[in-house]
């Protein structure tokens, strides 16, 4: 299997076919939400024994005693693995947040500022269905700890116990053993069991995706992350056999994942292609990354400047650099998720706790948002105290006068009471 190749003039077309859910899935899912929103614990229980094996009488929400057994039966290496990656990212998450003030300056008759403060309450998914992902539970309720949340329940469905523990290791306070448009609907609106949040946030499958998108307004939501995506901006330096393994890695997150080459290099190409098959050969995820190499592509190039317009265009969720001058390409290109800078920094690092977060937009969604970071579980709300003075008497002059030219009387009024 072998990545197609699309011209840079023919990429327009392909990325008129990226969206982050698909309108059948949305209009199941709304009667999904609906019906949680609507019947709470028997239409949550429901949905997660048919989708995610619950079994009758199972508690759809763990605590935390049951979060800190399953760490406690939790293998020594295991456990100081989720540890080091856990102390990684709450690093990186604190380091972020110090650089997140409160700040007031002087106004006209006063002062005025913002409160950087977090949300109370946040749900944090991880998906669980074909691979149990605890380090997205680390990635999402370690950033919501350190953002200042005061409760954080983790969503996964038919959760492993290395989850829990992830989850323990994390300090999150419950587990909700459910996935899918119900538990994002569970979490946004409540049940009898699951108390509604303030914010949802983590990766998860197309369900996932559109219960984010029917519940946003109700709650706060990261964002819309459609399939994963990984683009390798790559010339004739990169060793194709590590640019095929980068692809790969991002492949078999699932048949519906995006591996694409940007290159200006045919003979490059040509050698990933040549790589891509016999890496696959010996994969044991094979079957999934096949279908996901099939929908991925080559973007072939004239320059490395058109190279740059075709990966600004394309937003990915991952770019990776391997190419003559990375510093360069790094200071040139504008709009990803998240950037790999030179041959040793691979995606997969990222992936795995490096520090940053691995929550990241797709679908060109990088041009307008940034990935999962404090700033998610964080509100910014302003304040202003004006005295009795001769300058605050100016600016309610400008305020009713404002009011006025937008025919708007009672605003007018009310400012002319503070003269």
């Amino acid at each position: 299997m072998t990545l197609r190749t699309v011209a840079f003039r023919d990429l327009e077309g392909r990325l008129r076919e990226r969206e982050p859910v698909d309108a059948e899935t949305l209009g199941h899912a709304a009667r999904i939400v609906s019906d949680v929103r609507t019947n709470g614990d028997e239409a949550l229980r429901r949905y997660a024994r048919t989708h995610d094996r619950l079994e009758d009488g199972a508690p759809l929400l763990l605590g935390r005693e049951a979060l800190e057994a399953a760490l406690s039966e939790t293998s020594h290496e295991d456990r100081e693995l989720l540890e080091r990656t856990a102390n990684r990212i709450r690093r990186f998450a604190e380091a972020q947040r110090h650089a997140l003030e409160s700040t007031a300056i002087a106004i006209d008759g006063g002062r005025a500022g913002h409160l950087v403060s977090p949300v109370e309450r946040a749900g944090c998914y991880a998906p669980g269905g074909g691979y149990p992902l605890p380090s997205s539970v680390l990635m999402t309720a370690v950033t919501a700890r350190v953002a200042g949340v005061s409760r954080v329940v983790v969503a996964s469905p038919r959760p492993k116990p290395v989850m829990l523990a992830a989850a323990a290791i994390a300090g999150a306070d419950a587990f909700l053993c459910a996935g899918g448009a119900h538990a994002i609907a569970a979490l946004a609106y409540g049940t009898e069991s699951v108390p509604a949040v303030d914010v949802i946030a983590g990766p998860g499958n197309r369900w996932v995706t559109a219960g984010k998108k029917l519940v946003a307004g109700r709650v706060g939501i990261d964002m819309l992350a459609g399939p994963s995506e990984l683009v390798v901006l790559a010339d004739d330096t990169a060793d194709p056999e590590l640019v095929a393994a980068d692809l790969l890695a991002q492949a078999e997150h699932a048949e519906d994942a995006l591996p694409i080459l940007v290159t200006p290099s045919s003979p490059l190409a040509h050698q990933v292609n040549v790589a891509l098959e016999a890496q696959l050969a010996t994969l044991p995820t094979g079957e999934v990354a096949r279908v996901a190499v099939a929908n991925g592509y080559t973007v072939l190039c004239d320059s490395m400047e058109e190279c740059f317009a075709a990966c600004d265009r394309l937003a990915p969720e991952h770019l990776e650099i391997m190419t003559r001058e990375p510093e360069l390409a790094s200071r040139t290109l504008s709009h990803y998720g998240a950037l790999f800078i030179g041959p040793g920094s691979a995606e997969v690092l990222g992936d795995y706790g490096a520090g940053p977060n691995h929550t990241l937009p797709t679908g060109g969604g990088a041009r307008h948002t940034g990935g999962l970071s404090v700033l998610t579980f964080l509100r910014v709300r302003t304040w202003m105290r004006l005295d009795a003075s001769a300058a605050a008497s100016a600016l309610a002059a400008d305020a009713a006068a404002l009011a006025r030219l937008e025919g708007l009387e009672a605003h007018a009024r009310a400012a002319d009471r503070r003269r």
